[in-house]
C-alpha cells in the first residue's frame, strides 16, 4: 500500500503498473521490471520502500562489480 492517494508533484491520479527501471552503480547498468503507482498526469513514479532498498542492494553490487548473478543483455557503448 502506497502512502499517497494522489501525486505528491500535481495531484494527479496514480495507478499501479509494472515499469522498467534502469540502475547505474559504477561503470555497469541494470535493468529491472518492478511495481511502481506512476501518475496519469504527470508521469512521476513511486516506488515502495521496499524496492528502493531493493534497488540500493543492486546498485552496490553493480559499483562493487559483483555482477556474476546477473543476467548480461548485451555491450553498451559510449559515442565520443
Amino acid at each position: 500500500m502506497m502512502p499517497f492517494s494522489e501525486c505528491p508533484v500535481c495531484g494527479g491520479e496514480l495507478v499501479e503498473k509494472e515499469v522498467e527501471k534502469l540502475l547505474r552503480g559504477g561503470v555497469h547498468t541494470a535493468v529491472l521490471r518492478v511495481c511502481a503507482e506512476g501518475c496519469l498526469r504527470c508521469g512521476e513514479r513511486l516506488y515502495a520502500q521496499e524496492t528502493i532498498r531493493h534497488f540500493e542492494q543492486i546498485r552496490a553490487k553493480l559499483e562493487r562489480q559483483e555482477v556474476a548473478e546477473f543476467e548480461p543483455l548485451g555491450q553498451s557503448f559510449q559515442v565520443a
